[in-house]
């Protein structure tokens, strides 16, 4: 049989393959079990093994790669131009395998085993936060019902609450007082898995070399430092630094038609968690860092007089990204290591 492109069609257990052959024709339409899979290109000579960039992909790729497959990872919305007519899992395998052959087509690395480790730290914080940031919300609300008001702010309301312990019992009848009391220890215990999670990444960044040149650049602290090597590893998918900007959505958004460029607002696409990270180190950097210390910081002075404050904190942001991804991907340091500021 020859085969020349396997394009598969993933899911939890069943999997559908469609294999090519250097023409384009069909030679292969199978539906097998996840272990079936594995067993049975063991046995097919060496050939590119194409999957949409989902779930589960990555692992794959490397026991396929061990085989000597060359393997290919597609984002699934450069997949969906390839579907022919009705939806079905043959046809999206046989859409990725197409996709695969396109000599144009962009690919997704394969993430080693450091970068999805590194990669999960980073989305069980995101999730404790936003857990965090749901229960303090309802500690607000369950105080607003009861006419007690406190300023906006974590430590504030923290604050507030230990200095009020008397007003609390006052107004809160026996039930709400208990329900608010397992609130706090629900908020203690999740500020505790916070902390734990901040001293890992921490000692990540300090271990990592590429970390520790990311460090060098302003606004960027150990989160944003590792959240990007968990994202692009040493930054190699990306020819130059506007392309990792472009893919982390940005840059303008372009709609244009008939010669005429027309420019909407950011894009968004791509990572949004690292996108929100290097926008956060940009709002330090513009409200903390000393400008005379950056080689940038006139720039910013002047975009500032002219721009938003949010258009001004995403430019910041995409400047950061294309100095970030040069730091990463050529190995180097920024230039001005001294700068004061908090970083993201």
């Amino acid at each position: 049989m020859n085969i020349h492109v396997v394009g598969i069609d993933l899911g939890k257990t069943v999997f559908h393959l469609v294999g090519m052959d250097a023409e384009g024709n069909i030679t292969l339409r199978k539906r097998m079990s996840r272990s079936q899979v594995l067993a049975y290109l063991v046995n097919v000579p060496a050939c590119t093994v194409a999957m949409e960039a989902s779930c589960g992909a990555h692992f794959l790729g490397r026991q396929l790669r061990g085989y000597g497959h060359q393997v290919r990872l597609i984002p699934a919305q450069f997949v969906r131009p390839f579907v022919k007519s009705q939806k079905n899992d043959y046809v999206d395998a046989e859409a990725i395998a197409e996709a695969a052959q396109r000599p144009t087509m962009r690919f997704v690395p394969i993430k080693t085993e450091d970068q999805l480790d590194l990669q999960a730290l980073h989305r069980q914080r995101d999730r404790l936060i936003e857990r965090r940031t749901a229960l303090i919300n309802q500690l607000r609300a369950f105080l607003l019902e009861r006419g007690i008001t406190i300023r906006t702010g974590r430590l504030q309301l923290r604050r507030e609450l230990a200095s009020m312990q008397a007003v609390l019992d006052e107004r809160l009848s026996p039930r709400m007082g208990r329900m608010f009391k397992r609130t706090m220890e629900e908020w203690k215990a999740l500020e505790k898995d916070i902390e734990e999670v901040d001293a890992e990444i921490q000692a990540i960044a300090q271990a990592d070399e590429g970390c520790r040149r990311l460090l060098t650049v302003p606004g960027i602290g150990p989160i944003v430092a590792t959240a990007m090597v968990a994202a692009i590893g040493n930054g190699s998918a990306f020819q130059k630094g506007r392309e990792f900007a472009t893919w982390m959505g940005l840059v303008p958004q372009q709609w244009s038609t008939g010669g005429k460029p027309k420019l909407l607002g950011i894009s968004k696409r791509g990572n949004e968690y690292l996108r929100r990270l290097f926008i956060h180190g940009a709002r330090s950097v513009v409200s903390r860092v000393k400008r005379e210390r950056l080689p940038f910081g006139s720039w910013i002075t002047s975009l500032q007089a002219r721009s938003h404050h949010n258009v001004l904190c995403v430019a910041v942001a995409n400047k950061l990204a294309r100095i970030a991804w040069t730091v990463l991907n050529r190995q180097t340091e920024f230039a001005p290591a001294v700068v004061t500021g908090t970083p993201a």
